[in-house]
């Protein structure tokens, strides 16, 4: 089942770059002039990935380099850049926009010549659909390490904002906040500049209507705020929620669950079901009290 979702999300990788191509994209040929901090970080990592997939597998360490490039594939190309580039891919900037189309391809291909060794046919099947150089992917060029595409600065750079996006997400999510539901974010951060050249990244990726960045930011005291080593963000708590809605509906959830814990309870107390019950019903239900438990510990915390 892991196998068929990870090719899936190859596929579907594919068909999102072949539906944004046109004919200015030939081969997997990378754009004279790098200059966006996602493609730099994008090709960085890929850099990284394809020397050390090799010295991987020079070793023999099979199951060590097919990991890294799940890892890569399924996180930092698919869940990230691709959505990084679909802002440029959709904007008024055409140049930009062919930019991120070649190092779509570049990256795409490189990741399926890395793949090919594990996964032969699908990759070399997605290889003839993408513009290339040569006849058979088996037989092209190895990925190699270059130093030109090493970025060691701007990797760590974006790192930071992905790691500022990553922690508003989870917070919001944490708050069940609907991606839909817009929200204003203060930066207050060292690294301004950069923060503020990833601006449309926290428009389109972590809901923002509005950011402002600075080394430091006047906020409400009930902001919520989400800490990264790199930065504070804080969004206003009225842009967020209805507090007295949102406390009516953890109040219900609450409830819910001390009725279902006060049942699991009852059971586990009866010495009936103890003596009559498998083992493994027994424990199962010890586990679910602990979910529950922590649940309720949870539904508290938010209502605080």
């Amino acid at each position: 089942k892991e196998s068929r979702n990870f090719a899936n999300k190859l596929w579907n990788a594919a068909r999102f770059i072949l539906m944004n191509l046109h004919e200015g994209v030939s081969d997997e040929r990378l754009p004279e002039q790098i200059t966006a901090m996602e493609d730099k970080w994008v090709l960085s990592k890929f850099n990284a990935l394809a020397g050390e997939v090799t010295e991987n597998l020079e070793h023999f360490e099979l199951g060590i380099a097919v990991s890294k490039l799940y890892d890569f594939i399924w996180d930092v190309f698919c869940d990230w850049y691709i959505e990084l580039a679909k802002a440029r891919l959709s904007g008024e900037d055409p140049a930009a926009a062919d930019d991120a189309r070649h190092v779509l391809v570049y990256v795409m291909t490189g990741i399926l010549k890395l793949l090919h060794p594990f996964m032969p046919f699908i990759t070399e099947e997605i290889w003839q659909s993408m513009p290339h150089t040569g006849e058979a992917l088996m037989v092209s060029s190895w990925p190699v390490f270059q130093e030109t595409l090493r970025f060691d600065e701007e990797e760590v750079e974006f790192e930071r904002v992905i790691a500022a996006i990553r922690g508003i997400r989870n917070r919001r999510s944490e708050m069940n906040v609907p991606p839909s539901k817009k929200a204003k974010l203060l930066i207050e951060t060292p690294y301004a500049e950069t923060f503020r050249s990833g601006i449309p990244f926290f428009q389109r990726l972590a809901s923002a209507s509005d950011v402002v960045v600075d080394e430091q930011v006047e906020h409400a005291s009930d902001a919520v705020s989400i800490v990264t080593d790199s930065a504070r963000v804080f969004i206003p708590m009225e842009e967020l929620v209805d507090r007295e809605k949102e406390r009516q509906r953890l109040q219900k959830e609450l409830a819910g669950a001390e009725k279902e814990l006060a049942g699991v309870q009852a059971k586990l107390n009866n010495p009936g079901f103890l003596s009559k019950a498998p083992e493994n019903v027994v424990n199962g239900e010890r586990e679910r009290m602990a979910r529950i438990t922590e649940k309720i510990e949870k539904l508290k915390a938010s209502l605080n």
